[in-house]
């Protein structure tokens, strides 16, 4: 088959639905649309299933959450708790460190890139480390600025 967008797979399968009901059989219709059979006949078979509802497209759905929503909602209280109280260094996050914590209270693992997903569906957004300390004073930094940096360049020239 050739590579087609989703919105074109709609307008197929309805033109499938079209044709089969026009008395064309499946081989046709597989050869007037460039299709296979195989398509066609899953279509079809779900067309005569399932109605008018077979034919618009829809998102894949992919695999369940393998998490409840119980411990979805557990998950998200130990995020808040923060990943120091949970024996990492450091405050941040990480997609690693997250899938560790998912399979210390649950027993389930999750490819890196599937706890992402997981996060942003429980609109848990990526935490980024701050540019500068938050405790930082910005006289001291200014006075180390005008006063030790001049001498630790002089000392490198």
């Amino acid at each position: 088959m050739a590579n087609y967008k989703p919105s074109d797979y709609e307008l197929l399968r309805r033109r499938c639905a079209q044709l089969k009901e026009q008395g064309w059989k499946q081989t046709k219709i597989a050869q007037a649309l460039g299709l296979t059979e195989g398509w066609v006949s899953r279509t079809l078979k779900k067309y005569r299933q399932e109605g008018q509802a077979a034919l618009t497209w829809r998102k894949p759905s992919g695999p369940a959450c393998r998490l409840t929503d119980q411990q979805l909602t557990q998950l998200i209280e130990e995020l808040n708790k923060g990943a120091e109280q949970h024996g990492f260094p450091g405050h941040i996050w990480t997609r690693p460190r997250v899938n560790e914590l998912i399979k210390k209270l649950f027993g389930v693992s999750y490819d890196v890139s599937q706890v992402g997903r997981l996060l942003k569906k429980l609109e848990w957004t990526r935490q980024k480390p701050q540019p500068k300390a938050r405790q930082q004073n910005p006289q001291r930094v200014q006075q180390w600025r005008d006063e030790r940096l001049p001498e630790l360049k002089k000392s490198q020239g």
